[in-house]
């Protein structure tokens, strides 16, 4: 990897580091309002007191009196005597001590029966005992645990009791403190849900273990909660009134001060996305109260991160609580105090950065470079490395000169070349770099992470207007240790510490990582996940052959994502790749970035005659993680970069180096089209202005959504390719055979049976296949269609004696000809290869169903085409190589880019109506009223099918008459992606000329481009207004170039244009 360009920074991101970020975390002047809780007034401003909610020293929780106790304990002492384990006279001393000095809390004791106590006091004797004879007070190790699962006990509830030796302010490495709040985290607090919550108390003992050693216990009570089984009621600015919602032992034990926080911490919870976490000093203690609210389930293994986070920085835990709530809401609450005599930073200082590493635990809590033996890296610079390492994985240069040397020699328009490429191009990703690789290099190397974390932080850390006032936090001071390195120096420094040269890539790539962060959430007080806006440059392009325009990288606690996109305006939809195992989840890794890049280029083909360029997103579920929290986490991680914040402590300005407005238009795809509605509220409620379209596939009723499926938009595009060669031809439909993919439970094959009258021998879909040489019952068909139900409720009673249905679940089944079929999954998945017809129309069914591999299937042996016409309307439905098999052999083939772009179409008129109408206009003409769209919503839809209609067919022309001028050498799908490629080129160049500039051309074309119904309505003066400059020149070249290039092909002259042109504005 050749050494990054070198980019000092700039005076104003030096001067960034000179004063102290966190006046970000001031709330109401330095304290937390809540109406009738027992605050002091606000105290004077100490220079490290950034975000300060000052209290009286009151409890938080009322101390549990167990009033039978005493008699208890004699029932224990008693018990304890009669097993004879411990010597008779000793046995009252080891009672007493382990009830009155342990310091054990009283809960404990209401719990647990006669025999449990019993045997852990017998348990703790028997460790003093083995303590004792390694003559090593500090080998006294006490790990009592008893777990009731439901069921298990009438009278015990389900729950768990964990009680460990824990030295106070020290991370645990081996015993039972070693993964005990892991495991509570696993057992309990991740899996919680509003049906089957668990809340946590847990306590140091104030006294010893023995009078020996000073050794100290960690007690853990997990309880399930009971929630009220009335509905929850809401105060009066509309969040929910905590004591409705509250587990009965909360309530019994909170105090009405602790009530009072914990209100005001839900609301906030309930009106945000994200974590809201609040610091408390304790009136005349150095006590510091942390109280974090998040949504349940939101992120995993936090308890136990937040452990390690404050161990860290040398403080301890008297008490902590994990309170669980009916609506959704989880509150964590600790008690921290500096451990005496400790070399840590002063807590005064430390707290307000466990505040903000609290916030990046949250999106990563499960680093494998934070709290690990011999990794001594802070949070920050943690989670700077794990970024990193998730960056190298992708990114790590791992083609090389070989690769490329081959490339060079084979041909790539050679389908068996290509294929070649492909296969070395996956097991280089495969081999060259793994992901543990790259974690054993950043784990070897903690100082150069170190300077790499602090070349970044030099760039992006936050400054404020006020920070000057205030004094330098730990993570400033940490930057200021040694001098930050320039770009060489630190290329140098790699390069002379590292002598593996594979070594020197991983970490060269973190320095690429920095030089092309443009953005990043990174330092922003509450996140849900952390994003990059990233400059898309250091693509190799041996790889990667067009740049991207712009490209976001997102990485949470149980997903990554990307967005790609290849102009500044541009859409597509945001898909969830799913892993169906370990070996697959690997694989989806690797090429996640791959897939993005290739889905994101083949939309730029689909997107030739709308504004917006091509643009896609992919985000990779962890295994077992709920996808939609993924997706919701993925959109609020991507809009922190795209809306400056202005809320101090929740969302404030951020470094932005690409100092540009930007607008993303996000879709539907695979995993994701029952969340565009959210999206799109929730981007509103960030305060998103362009909320109407940021998502498009939205519900029509409720958020005013024009559904492709409904008025058959894709379908429209491909029956104009289906309906385009039976004109061209000369053919009647109604004597044309045809075979389809995809059924009536779908989009594509619902409309696809709706809009046809051929005579249609078989039908493939998810539940079986439907096949009769006579044609199928035409009007059993529309039933299913309109109905939108698959193939399997088929009348069979209507096949003729030849025809058949054979369901995926069916075995051993005999077609009419006397076969066997013996597996119908096998049967469907292959019965695309066998039947024989004119037109072969793919409206479903998985990628390269059709690929060089089985290509050949679709001609017999004597080398008869199985179908003369084929429209993919699926997409990627045929690879490239088996296209070109197929139309060098004479199928008359069009492609899914070109056929299957009636969706696009629509959602970009979608968006079009979104960024043109305020929200009044939109509310009162684009969502439904009483179930029932407006005049003005149908008439648009119209407008939407005409236009689709008339790209359509001038599009099939153009091929068409290329094709023929061409006298058939070029084949259909290579003029399709030509076409695109022109028009895409010409549209680039529209957009940076001058020719936008002249008012009567932009004028004349921008009122032929906008439906007509939009300009009756709104006037085009308004909608002009409206319009960012950007998308406006974006819909003038897109009209422009596709009008042009549509009317006069692909070789069309200078001379050409300058006519076309000049005639622009007299256009009607």
């Amino acid at each position: 990897m050749s050494p990054p360009q070198v980019r000092e920074p700039t005076d104003l991101e030096r001067n960034a580091l000179l004063a102290n970020p966190n006046i970000a975390h001031l709330t109401n002047n330095g304290r937390l309002s809540v109406p009738g809780s027992p605050y002091s007034p606000s105290s004077p401003r100490t220079g490290s007191d950034t975000s300060i909610n000052r209290i009286k020293n009151l409890p938080g929780y009322k101390n549990y009196q167990f009033a039978g106790k005493s008699a208890q304990q004699e029932e224990v002492e008693d018990n304890v005597a009669s097993k004879g384990f411990i010597p008779a006279e000793l046995v009252n001393n080891e009672v007493v001590w382990f009830y009155n000095h342990l310091g054990i809390d009283d809960t404990y004791f209401a719990n647990e029966s006669i025999e449990v106590i019993s045997d852990h006091v017998l348990a703790l004797y028997g460790a003093k005992l083995l303590a004792y004879t390694k003559h090593d007070p500090a080998k006294l190790v006490i790990d009592l645990e008893k777990i009731t699962r439901e069921g298990d006990s009438d009278k015990s509830p389900e729950g768990a009791v964990f009680i460990h030796t824990s030295p106070p302010g020290k991370r645990a490495t081996d015993g039972p403190g070693a993964t005990c709040e892991k495991r509570i985290d696993n057992m309990y607090l991740d899996n919680s849900t509003v049906e089957k919550a668990y809340r946590l108390e847990t306590y140091r003992s104030q006294g010893s273990v023995s009078a020996t050693t000073g050794q100290q216990l960690r007690c853990y009570f997990v309880t399930r909660c009971q929630f009220p089984s009335e509905l929850a009621k809401k105060l009066p600015d509309g969040t929910t009134d905590i004591r409705t919602v509250s587990d009965t032992r909360f309530l019994e034990r909170a105090s009405e001060h602790t009530l009072g926080i914990y209100q005001s911490v839900m609301s906030n919870v309930e009106t945000r996305y994200g974590p809201v976490i609040e610091v408390f000093e304790v009136e005349e203690t150095r006590e510091r109260r942390v109280v974090i609210g998040y949504r349940m389930g939101g992120t995993s293994h936090y308890f136990s991160a937040l452990s390690d986070l404050y161990h860290f920085y040398g403080l301890y835990s008297a008490r902590k609580y994990v309170e669980q709530f009916a609506n959704g809401v989880t509150i964590v609450s600790m008690y921290l105090n500096p451990v005496p005599n400790s070399q840590a930073p002063p807590i005064e200082h430390s707290i307000f950065q466990v505040k903000k590493e609290a916030s990046l635990l949250y999106c990563l809590p499960d680093n494998p470079f934070f709290a690990e033996e011999g990794v001594p890296h802070a949070v920050q610079e943690a989670t700077y490395a794990y970024c990193g390492w998730i960056f190298a994985q992708h990114f790590c240069n791992r083609l090389g000169a070989a690769y490329l040397a081959l490339k060079n020699v084979l041909d790539e328009s050679n389908p068996e070349h290509e294929q070649v490429l492909n296969q070395i191009k996956r097991r280089f990703r495969d081999e060259t770099f793994t992901r543990q690789y790259i974690e054993d290099v950043i784990k070897a190397h903690p100082e150069l992470i170190r300077l790499l974390y602090i070349n970044f932080a030099m760039v992006h850390y936050p400054s404020h207007e006020e920070a000057t006032r205030l004094g330098p936090t730990l993570s400033y001071l940490r930057m200021q240790v040694d001098h930050p390195l320039t770009d060489e120096e630190l290329y140098t420094k790699i390069r002379r510490t590292m002598p593996n040269e594979h070594d020197q890539q991983v970490l060269t790539s973190f320095l690429v990582f920095n030089k092309h962060v443009l953005k990043t959430n990174f330092y922003q007080p509450t996140k849900v996940a952390l994003s990059f806006r990233m400059e898309p440059s250091f693509l190799p392009a041996v790889e990667y052959p067009k740049t991207p325009f712009g490209l976001f990288f997102i990485i949470g606690s149980d997903f990554r994502g990307f967005h790609v996109r290849f102009k500044d305006v541009a859409r597509g939809g945001i898909r969830i790749v799913r892993s169906r195992g370990v070996e697959q989840y690997s694989i989806n890794q690797r090429m996640l970035f791959d897939e993005n890049y290739a889905l994101a280029s083949t939309q730029s083909l689909k997107n030739k005659d709308i504004p917006e360029g091509g643009a896609k997103g992919t985000i990779l579920p962890s295994i077992g993680a709920n996808a939609r929290l993924c997706f919701e986490k993925y959109v609020d991680a991507v809009i922190d970069l795209l809306v400056p914040g202005h809320s101090p402590g929740i969302k404030e300005p951020i470094i932005d180096l690409y100092d540009k407005p930007e607008i993303l238009f996000f879709g539907p795809d695979e995993g994701t089209a029952d969340m565009m509605d959210w999206a799109a509220i929730h981007v509103r409620n960030r305060g998103v202005d362009s909320w109407k379209s940021f998502t498009t596939g939205k519900s029509a009723e409720l958020l005013g959504g024009v559904p492709h499926d409904t008025y058959g938009m894709t379908s429209l595009s491909v029956r104009q390719y289906v309906v385009g060669i039976y004109k061209a031809l000369g053919l009647k439909e109604k004597d044309v055979t045809k075979v389809q993919t995809g059924g009536p439970d779908g989009d594509l094959g619902s409309n696809e049976i709706l809009l046809s009258s051929d005579r249609t021998i078989a039908i493939i879909d998810g539940s079986g296949v439907l096949a009769d040489p006579a044609g199928i019952n035409r009007q059993e068909l529309i039933r299913l269609a309109k109905l939108r139900i698959p193939v399997s409720n088929f009348d069979r009673s209507k096949l003729s004696k030849e025809g058949y249905l054979v369901m995926v679940e069916d075995q051993d089944v005999k077609l009419p000809s006397g076969e066997i079929v013996q597996d119908g999954t096998d049967f469907r998945n292959s019965a695309h290869l066998r039947f024989k017809a004119d037109l072969f129309v793919p409206c479903g069914g998985r990628p390269e169903a059709v690929n060089i591999s089985n290509v050949s299937q679709l001609f017999d042996l004597d080398g008869a085409l199985h179908f003369k016409y084929i429209v993919e309307g699926a997409n990627l439905f045929i690879t490239r190589e088996a296209r070109l098999y197929l139309e060098k052999r004479g199928v008359i083939l069009f492609k899914d880019a070109s056929a299957n772009k009636g969706g696009v179409t629509s959602s970009s008129l979608e968006v079009l109506a979104g960024l043109s109408l305020n929200d009044s206009q939109y509310t009162d003409l684009m969502i439904f009223k009483n179930g029932k769209p407006s005049e003005f919503y149908e008439s648009y839809v119209r407008d939407i099918q005409s236009k689709i209609t008339e790209n359509a067919a001038n599009e099939f022309s153009c091929i068409w008459r290329e094709y023929n001028r061409l006298k058939g050498v070029k084949p259909r799908s290579a003029i399709s992606d030509e076409l695109s490629g022109h028009l895409t080129e010409l549209q680039e160049e529209l957009e940076n000329s001058d020719l936008f500039d002249d008012k009567p051309s932009r004028l004349g074309v921008m009122r032929k481009a906008i439906p007509d119904t939009l300009v009756n309505k709104v006037g085009l003066d308004p909608i002009l207004r409206r319009l960012p400059v950007p998308y406006q020149k974006a819909l003038f070249a897109s009209w422009v170039a596709s009008h042009f290039i549509y009317q006069f092909g692909v070789n069309g002259s200078a001379v050409d244009f300058f006519h076309f042109a000049r005639d622009l504005a007299l256009r009607d």
